[in-house]
């Protein structure tokens, strides 16, 4: 058992609360994985200021400089690949092969962001006037506050952090309190690459204590959060009265529709992955299966015949396809939910039970579930559950199946699973979610296209990709007059 502690300033310093907690194996609740400080606003004033102190230097290294610590960044992740996948198992709970997915993707985003330090384009454009030049120029925000989930614990800071430091940002980090570990190996590889003091720093906590302090920190700049959409809404609307810029990146209930000209086989592996990869614990988790009626028979007991085969258990075991859920709050919500649909009228087809035998007693498993005569506004097939439970709901045709994936607060990730180009390319045109698969599962982002959504999914920005860019960079138009007189545009012209 290891203590860990903040890293304010370039050095590992403990809270000033003299409080910790204690992050456990959510596999083995006997297994303490490490112990954390729990700070307060305290802490968060000292690496706020520290973070503040750092930036005008650091905003003034050339951003090819600062792509050089990031592949350096890339360098030593790939190093510790499997050390971190391991441990991030034992403290998140997901297959072992999925962290190694969430350690690659860190890899990847380390990549793509230092190529950006040889962009970071501007726009060049003509003038309405004569001898006047006008272009438009990146320029660095300030303290970026940037508060992660639990779920996927390197990627999603990694997507954060690496962005906002080649744009000339300083940042200082909340991670989730289920997973402070993966966050804490992150910053000590960025440390190893070179950031210098004061560039990176991380602070453990509570959302009460330590993400409530760096949202409304007035030194803070900007807040990146991903997590529920409720928290979202707190977050958006304490960042709307101090006029911080802010990213949001929320919820989903996303749909995956099958088609009577389907491949049903590959329908069926791309349903079982969205649904109970990651335990459904993901944002663009397959969490409603809208299937063509003439087909769903059929579909339903492929479905329900291979669903009963995945194996539950510890994710570092080989075999093992479906880990636990994080925390017993999580498992909690999942089976009332269970018991909602059940009250609800829903079919429960398959799982439907806490996990609770031999060695899975001593964790927070449950049965993957399936219902199936769901309707479209029951709440299984509304709300967001975040846990291993999908709801067959039967569709006419395809507009009907597109009017029942639509029918949602959220709009992130969708699918549609069809041998009928025209059907593909109204999915494409007609679904209103930000990601669309067309014969792939709802899960499988890569780092350089846009990740978000619409509706309660977030607020329009959009992470990965290029895009991710203007969250973390402030724009200026430049005008440069030549003429030697005062010209005066709109009226000159």
């Amino acid at each position: 058992m290891k203590e860990y502690r903040n890293f304010i300033d370039g050095k590992w310093v403990s809270s000033r609360t003299g409080k910790t907690f204690e992050n456990r194996n959510p596999a083995n609740w006997e297994e303490v994985v490490g112990i954390f400080p729990a700070s307060d606003s305290r802490d968060v004033d000292d690496a706020v200021s520290s973070a503040k102190a750092a930036f005008p230097s650091w905003r003034l290294v050339p951003p090819p400089k600062r792509a050089d610590i990031l592949l350096k960044t890339r360098d030593i992740l790939i190093r510790r690949k499997e050390e971190i996948s391991q441990l991030m198992t034992r403290e998140m709970g997901k297959v072992l092969v999925e962290t190694r997915g969430d350690t690659q993707e860190g890899i990847d985003t380390a990549l793509y962001s230092a190529g950006e330090g040889r962009r970071l384009f501007g726009q060049t454009t003509t003038s309405e006037l004569r001898d006047k030049f006008a272009m438009s120029i990146r320029l660095s925000v300030g303290v970026c506050g940037l508060i992660t989930p639990w779920n996927f614990p390197m990627a999603i800071p990694t997507w954060k952090v690496f962005p906002a430091l080649i744009c000339g940002n300083t940042v200082v980090i909340k991670p989730a309190s289920d997973t402070p570990l993966t966050a804490t190996l992150l910053v000590e590889v960025l440390s190893e690459a070179g950031v210098p003091e004061g560039v990176v720093n991380i602070v453990h906590g509570g959302g009460g204590s330590v993400g409530t302090a760096i949202v409304e920190h007035k030194d803070v700049s900007l807040i990146s959060f991903t997590g529920s959409s409720d928290v979202g809404r707190d977050i958006g609307g304490r960042c709307g009265r101090s006029l911080k810029k802010v990213s949001l990146e929320l919820g989903g209930k996303n749909g995956q529709i099958v088609m009577d000209d389907a491949d049903l086989y590959s329908a069926v592996e791309g349903a079982l992955w969205g649904a109970f990869g990651t335990t459904g614990q993901r944002c663009t988790a397959t969490s409603r299966l809208i299937v063509h009626e003439k087909v769903l028979k059929e579909f339903t007991a492929m479905f329900i015949e291979r669903t009963r085969k995945l194996k539950v258990g510890d994710g570092l075991l080989p075999d093992v396809q479906v880990g636990p859920l994080v925390n017993k709050g999580q498992r909690d919500t999942v089976d009332k939910y269970v018991k909602i649909g059940i009250s609800e009228g829903a079919k429960l087809l398959t799982g439907g039970k806490v996990c609770e035998e031999g060695d899975l007693k001593k964790g927070f498993f449950y049965e993957p579930t399936v219902f199936g005569d769901v309707h479209r506004k029951m709440r299984i097939a509304q709300e967001e559950i975040f846990g291993p439970v999908i709801g067959i709901i039967p569709a006419k045709d395809f507009d009907d199946a597109v009017s029942i994936l639509n029918d949602s607060d959220y709009g992130l990730s969708s699918s549609i699973y069809t041998n009928d180009i025209t059907r593909a390319q109204r999915a494409i045109r007609d679904l209103e979610a930000g990601i669309t698969y067309i014969n792939g599962p709802t899960i499988g982002a890569e780092v350089h296209l846009p990740f978000g959504g619409v509706k309660a999914t977030g607020n329009g920005h959009r992470e990965a990709s290029v895009t991710v860019l203007d969250i973390f960079s402030e724009w200026k138009s430049v005008y440069i007059d030549f003429s030697g007189k005062l010209q005066r545009a709109q009226i000159d012209t």
